[in-house]
């Protein structure tokens, strides 16, 4: 007897139903702090929160404006998609070609000087 391969279904994990009571009234606006970390010379864009402490990771192609863009549209919608809100972004040097882009959604963008650090994706 002959069994037919069929396409699994996509595995998903933590997915959280309900946020805990007032979690979006206290934290609902969310500043982000970005960077880009290499792993075996592959780069990865890495983001965190400050108050709820949510990272993400995400393997990207390259580091042009396109692809970086992309990949902070991807962490946003994110955040947006639970209910909350990107109001501060704060990176390096490097992401400076993207801060009007950010600044038209209403995103306000910290570049750090040369001598700051962003401990919380290093």
């Amino acid at each position: 007897m002959k069994t037919t391969w069929k396409t699994p279904e996509r595995v998903v994990l933590n997915i959280v139903d309900n946020l805990p009571n007032g979690m979006l009234n206290e934290h609902g606006d969310v500043t982000i702090a970005i960077n880009i970390m290499y792993i075996n010379e592959i780069p990865f864009m890495m983001s965190t929160s400050q108050a709820i402490r949510f990272g993400t990771a995400e393997m990207i192609k390259n580091e042009m404006k396109s692809t970086i863009i992309k990949s902070i549209q991807q962490i946003i919608d994110t955040y947006h998609g639970r209910g909350f809100r990107i109001k501060h972004i704060l990176r390096d040097q490097q992401f400076e070609c993207i801060r009007n882009h950010m600044e038209l959604q209403g995103i306000n963008v910290k570049i750090t000087r040369r001598d700051e650090h962003l401990p919380e994706v290093e």
